[in-house]
C-alpha cells in the first residue's frame, strides 16, 4: 500500500469535520474523493498531508506516519496542490522549479532543472515558462502548481479541485497528464472533485462523503443512482457511453 488511512477524526473548535475516516490506496491507482461543499473534502485532503493535525487516527505513507515525519520528509512524499495557489513575482520556470527544494542537497544541479524542462514540456506550458506567475490567468497559475507538484516527484499527488479554473480542453489535459504520471511514474494520486463525470472518466476508486463520514465507496461499479442523489439530493441517472458512465440529472 502507498497510503493507508486509519480511524482519522478532525474537528474545528468544537465542530466535527471528519469522523472515522478509513480507506487505502495502492500504487499506480487515482481515488476521487466526492461530495457537496462543506463536506471536509479538502480538510481530509490537508490532513493527509499533516497541513491539519487529526484529532485522532493514523495516516501511513509507505507504512510510515505521516504525523511523525518531519516536513522535508513529508514534501518527499506528498505533492499537494491547493484549489488557489499563491502569485508572487516569479517566473512560471522558478515557481516549478521550488517543487525540487525537498531533494536539494547544497546547490541546484542540471537534473533539477532538466526535470523542471521536462515537466513543463509535459504539461505544454513552454510559452508561459517565462511570464510571472502574478500575470497569469487562474487556469495558467493552477497547471504551474500542477506542475510544480509534478516536478516535486513525489510518491502521492493530493489535488485539491485540478479542474476547477480551467477550461474543457484544458480540463482533460490536465487530467489525462495526471493519469499519465500515476501510470507511468509508479505513483498515485488523490483528487477531490465536483464534476462526477470528470471523475468517472478519470479514477479508479471513490469516496463519497456525506456529513463528514464516507457513506459510500469502491471503483466505478460500485457507484449507484441511489448514491449519487442520497450524498446530493438529486436523482440522476447512470448511463453508458462508449464504455464511459455518465451521471444524468433527472430532475
Amino acid at each position: 500500500m502507498i497510503l493507508e488511512v486509519d480511524g482519522v477524526e478532525f474537528q474545528y473548535r468544537s465542530k466535527e469535520v471528519l469522523k472515522d475516516i478509513e480507506f487505502h490506496l495502492k500504487r499506480n491507482e487515482i481515488l476521487s474523493i466526492l461530495g457537496p461543499n462543506g463536506v471536509g473534502k479538502t480538510t481530509l485532503l490537508k490532513c493527509m498531508n499533516a497541513i491539519l493535525k487529526p484529532k485522532r487516527g493514523t495516516i501511513l505513507i509507505e507504512e510510515e506516519d505521516v504525523l511523525k515525519l518531519e516536513q522535508i520528509e513529508i514534501a518527499r512524499r506528498l505533492g499537494y496542490v491547493p484549489q488557489r495557489c499563491e502569485s508572487a513575482r516569479l517566473t512560471a520556470f522558478d515557481a516549478i522549479l521550488l517543487g525540487r527544494i525537498p531533494h536539494m542537497k547544497w546547490n541546484l544541479s542540471t537534473e533539477d532543472v532538466m526535470l523542471v524542462e521536462a515537466t513543463i514540456r509535459k504539461l505544454h506550458l513552454e510559452e508561459l515558462a517565462l511570464r510571472y506567475i502574478d500575470e497569469l490567468s487562474g487556469g495558467e497559475m493552477q497547471k504551474v502548481g500542477i506542475a510544480r507538484a509534478i516536478a516535486q516527484n513525489p510518491k502521492l499527488l493530493l489535488l485539491d479541485e485540478p479542474t476547477s479554473s480551467l477550461d474543457l480542453k484544458n480540463q482533460l489535459e490536465i487530467l489525462n497528464i495526471i493519469r499519465e504520471v500515476v501510470k507511468k511514474e509508479n505513483v498515485s494520486a488523490i483528487m477531490t472533485m465536483h464534476d462526477l463525470n470528470l471523475a468517472l472518466r478519470y479514477s479508479d476508486k471513490f469516496l463519497f462523503l456525506k456529513h463528514g463520514t464516507i457513506f459510500a465507496a469502491g471503483s466505478v461499479e460500485d457507484i449507484t443512482p441511489e448514491i449519487i442523489e442520497e450524498v446530493y439530493g438529486v436523482p440522476v441517472t447512470i448511463q453508458n457511453y462508449n464504455d464511459v458512465a455518465v451521471v444524468i440529472p433527472t430532475a
